[in-house]
């Protein structure tokens, strides 16, 4: 749990500066964070996606699981979330769900956080997620400076979600087959080009609706595999 802890305290962090830099920061140079961030997030997808070696695979797992998502209404279950949260706390931020949902699913998305949970939980050794709590903590800082307070709420998504992932890890040792990490990384890379694209206000994709990808990316691998 060490690697979960550091990185919640990682997006806390940045989401705290963000906040303070936002108020003094130009609304020029908030935007060019902003899309400097949704370039290299599609920059990092597009790499992820390339690893994968079976195309069909890949673009199985996605159609599925958007029509999965889209069913469940995963997004508008996140966002409910978000709204219980800013009725708690009292906000007034219009931007509080966009925030919170789009933190949520950039940090949770992506074959690093389930390796790294996996060499958390199993290994004992945090390195990955030391390395993802960077990230994060940089990408929280450019988040929060634009949609406040609720990038900051999404590492509880964070801890619960990558938490429970690493508790559970050493029943999950499947996750290191070769096929199964390819498909992951894949579907994953997929996944976080359409939030860059969201942030770079091209079109707005319900991310959250893919995520059911992640979890056919699984099975195809290891029916594949």
């Amino acid at each position: 749990m060490l690697g979960t802890i550091v990185n919640t305290g990682a997006i806390l962090a940045g989401s705290l500066a963000g906040m303070a830099a936002g108020k003094r920061l130009p609304s020029r140079i908030k935007e060019i964070l902003m899309q400097g961030m949704g370039l290299c997030i599609i920059y990092l997808g597009m790499s992820m996606a390339l690893e994968g070696e079976k195309a069909l695979l890949t673009v199985g797992a996605v159609l599925l699981g958007a029509v999965t998502g889209e069913l469940m209404q995963i997004e508008r279950l996140l966002e409910k979330l978000a709204e219980k949260l800013k009725n708690m706390m009292g906000s007034a931020s219009p931007t509080f769900v966009e925030g919170f949902v789009t933190a949520s699913v950039i940090y949770l998305v992506g074959a690093m956080m389930i390796l790294g949970c996996i060499d958390d939980g199993v290994k004992n050794d945090p390195t990955l997620l030391f390395i993802k709590s960077i990230l994060d903590g940089v990408g929280s800082l450019a988040l929060a400076s634009s949609l406040g307070i609720g990038v900051a709420f999404s590492a509880l998504s964070v801890f619960v979600v990558q938490g429970a992932l690493t508790l559970t890890a050493s029943y999950m040792v499947f996750l290191t087959e070769p096929a199964v990490l390819a498909a992951l990384t894949s579907v994953g890379g997929i996944l976080v080009m359409g939030i860059g694209v969201t942030i770079l206000d091209v079109k707005r994709i319900r991310t959250a609706n893919l995520l059911p990808a992640i979890v056919y990316a699984v099975i195809g691998g290891m029916l594949w595999g």
